[in-house]
């Protein structure tokens, strides 16, 4: 996903971007040895950037990816310099129809409601993902969905998917932490979010402005995966964001 991002921001800034455990090239460990939830990943992250003597970084956090960045915030929120967010969130707002069916396995618990899911991992929702909301399809590469496919369809990746979901539940407790959080520390925020995206709809977008009255708010005309399509109107507003608002913050 951020392969067109990456090269456009490393002139200026050190850009880290790992794979969690069961995505893109980090390994894959047994979930019998290995917990598939939100908190671990935070954990892995966090001890990442330890590693890596990250002590001040910029987050840009997108769909799993801002779960895993509140709890990173709410753990060390002297570490964070700013936000750019993307189709991630954090209010009760941007849950809407796409989530009933997880919802039902929240409540629940039932391996019928597990199995119920499974229509969510074939290539057919992943082409949809990428697609639906998107103006001009010609500018999306195929390519995702393949390497997206392959990586999903590996043995047992399915059962990791799948308890992610049910982890999910864990996020929204977080929730008035995480407003609360952006309530005293009044991080500085960009928002670039695909207005279009029917996984995290633009609903989620607009609450931003109640705990943060200085962000800045661009909805695009496109759907989940909005670096796809308008990098090329992303790009310049990151760039902006970062050398105005956090570059000279202390």
């Amino acid at each position: 996903m951020f392969r067109n991002l990456i090269p456009a921001l490393a002139d200026r800034y050190h850009v880290v971007a790992p794979d969690y455990p069961g995505y893109g090239q980090s390994d894959m460990p047994d979930r019998a040895e290995f917990a598939y939830t939100f908190d671990r990943y935070a954990e892995l992250v966090d001890g990442l950037l330890d590693q890596l003597g990250t002590r001040r970084y910029t987050m840009y956090v997108m769909d799993y990816g801002a779960p895993v960045g509140w709890r990173l915030a709410l753990k060390h929120p002297d570490r964070v310099a700013g936000f750019i967010v993307q189709n991630g969130n954090a209010y009760d707002e941007g849950l809407k129809g796409f989530w009933d069916p997880i919802k039902a396995y929240w409540a629940d618990g039932s391996d019928a409601s597990r199995k119920a899911l499974l229509p969510l991992l074939t290539l057919e929702t992943t082409i949809f993902q990428y697609t639906d909301g998107v103006s001009d399809r010609t500018r999306v590469s195929p390519d995702n969905w393949v390497h997206d496919q392959a990586l999903l369809d590996r043995p047992g990746n399915n059962d990791i998917q799948l308890d992610l979901f049910y982890d999910y539940r864990t996020n929204l407790p977080l929730y008035p932490k995480v407003q609360a959080y952006f309530r005293e520390f009044r991080p500085p925020m960009l928002i670039v979010w695909g207005k279009n995206d029917v996984i995290f709809p633009a609903d989620g977008a607009y609450p931003y402005k109640e705990d943060l009255p200085d962000v800045e708010t661009h909805l695009l005309d496109t759907g989940h995966f909005a670096l796809e399509d308008k990098a090329d109107e992303m790009v310049p507003l990151i760039r902006d964001f970062l050398a105005q608002k956090v570059d000279s913050r202390p």
